[in-house]
């Protein structure tokens, strides 16, 4: 995958942003960049998400980002059947 990527440029990019609560506090990923984050709350998670990817992009190379980005993440949900089988 070919990704441009310029500093300079004020560009938006829409990422996944998984947020599960362990515990007492949440935790933020992003299944495209494998970047996590945490918080006490759902929107603290969700706020430290951000910025831990704005900063991902703001020190990363575009070799580094063209690496690690992952452009087919799938989110769906399954049924399963639980229980023992006979």
């Amino acid at each position: 995958m070919s990704l441009r990527y310029n500093v300079s440029e004020m560009d938006t990019l829409r990422v996944t942003a998984l947020i599960e609560r362990e515990g007492e506090h949440y935790n933020a990923l992003c299944p495209e960049l494998d970047i996590a984050s945490q918080g006490s709350s759902v929107e603290q998670a969700r706020l430290n998400f951000i910025e831990a990817v704005e900063l991902f992009f703001e020190t990363a190379d575009s070799s580094e980002v063209a690496r690690r980005l992952n452009s087919e993440v799938f989110i769906t949900s399954v049924e399963v059947t639980i229980g023992k089988v006979a």
